[in-house]
């Protein structure tokens, strides 16, 4: 079952807050329904992202009735500033809004832009399975049979439309008969690790062992991790953005000599921008000082404490060994490659 979908004229997807305990697929019938989904993370994951916001603009068009094209533009420009504001960080958010919404201005009359927009949202999450599919092919050259791969967050089929990213790199190299094993870190505050990447992997019957995201040094210390595997919200110039913790697991990697590899599309490259010109969202205090527990808030820090809480950090390139992506993988020096894969001019 994929993890965001068009359904009924209405966009349908599997509510990630309620995992593992509970698997429940919500439907989102107009566009603020769908904002407050991906605000809540109930819908999160780059690519994920990517294919909400190409279904939050296609559902835009559905949402009223219109005199002529020229109203549903206009509305629809609207709902898409709506859409673009929920997520500061992940670049592929923008890029979905603005691949279908494109599609919607040039449209001439009201049915041929509901046609059009929804022909290409599909398309959009279409290619998001494929092209995780080939990044999965080309990442798993980098496995051998036998490894322990560590990941974080979660980047399976719950942060893509299908199949997923790091984890399908994983999925792929166990579809080819390696024997992988994988130390998944739990993710706080929100748990992403322990409560999405731990199910998924289980329910795919791939070895997975849960730890707490302050034993990642023990465990490279001791020698139980060969690869990491992360995915990515933003890859820029000098450093990927990815989920708040990627960074410390890069630098102990380094430490350690473990190759630190990022699997991401290519519509998660920014390559024009710089780490400095990237908005890191910061997510509310109850994330930190409650735990949810049978739909009762308990408190786990004094109320009043003062908390910064950033949802992304920074990990410089220098700590990347590989980029893998569905056009392969891109090695340093990254200045001269990238723009290669990218087709950019140098």
């Amino acid at each position: 079952m994929r993890t965001i979908y068009w359904e009924d004229n209405a966009v349908k997807l599997i509510d990630q807050t309620l995992l593992p305990d509970v698997f429940k697929v919500i439907t989102c019938r107009t566009v603020d329904e769908l904002a407050d989904a991906i605000k809540r993370l109930a819908v999160r994951g780059a690519p994920a992202l990517e294919a909400s916001g190409a279904y939050g603009v296609a559902l835009a068009c559905f949402e009223r009735d219109f005199k002529d094209a020229e109203e549903l533009k206009e509305y629809v420009k609207k709902r898409a500033e709506l859409l673009a504001s929920t997520r500061p960080t992940a670049v592929n958010l923008f890029y979905g809004i603005e691949r279908v919404l494109k599609v919607v201005l040039s449209g001439n009359d009201v049915e041929e832009i509901r046609k059009i927009a929804l022909e290409e949202a599909e398309k959009i999450a279409e290619e998001d399975v494929k092209r995780n599919k080939l990044m999965g092919k080309y990442g798993a050259e980098l496995l051998e049979d036998g490894d322990t791969v560590l990941t974080y967050c979660n980047t399976g089929r719950l942060a893509t439309v299908d199949y997923g990213t790091a984890l399908g790199v994983i999925r792929s190299a166990v579809e080819q008969g390696k024997r992988i094993k994988v130390i998944a870190c739990e993710t706080r505050p929100l748990n992403q690790g322990s409560r999405l990447t731990c199910w998924e992997l289980m329910q795919d019957g791939i070895d997975v062992t849960l730890i707490t995201d302050n034993m990642v040094g023990i465990v490279m210390q001791k020698g139980m991790v060969d690869k990491v595997i992360v995915g990515a919200d933003r890859i820029v110039r000098d450093a990927v953005f990815n989920k708040i913790g990627t960074y410390t697991v890069a630098i102990v990697a380094k430490e350690h000599n473990v190759p630190f590899y990022v699997a991401a599309p290519i519509t998660t490259f920014d390559w024009e921008k710089t780490m400095n010109d990237v908005v890191i969202e910061e997510r509310s205090k109850e994330e930190l000082i409650y735990c949810h527990i049978k739909c009762r808030k308990t408190l786990i820090a004094p109320k009043d404490v003062k908390i910064f809480n950033p949802a992304f950090d920074a990990t410089p390139l220098k700590y990347v060994t590989a980029l893998i992506t569905e056009k392969g993988i891109i090695y340093p020096p990254y200045e001269e490659n990238v723009p290669k894969f990218l087709n950019l001019s140098r």
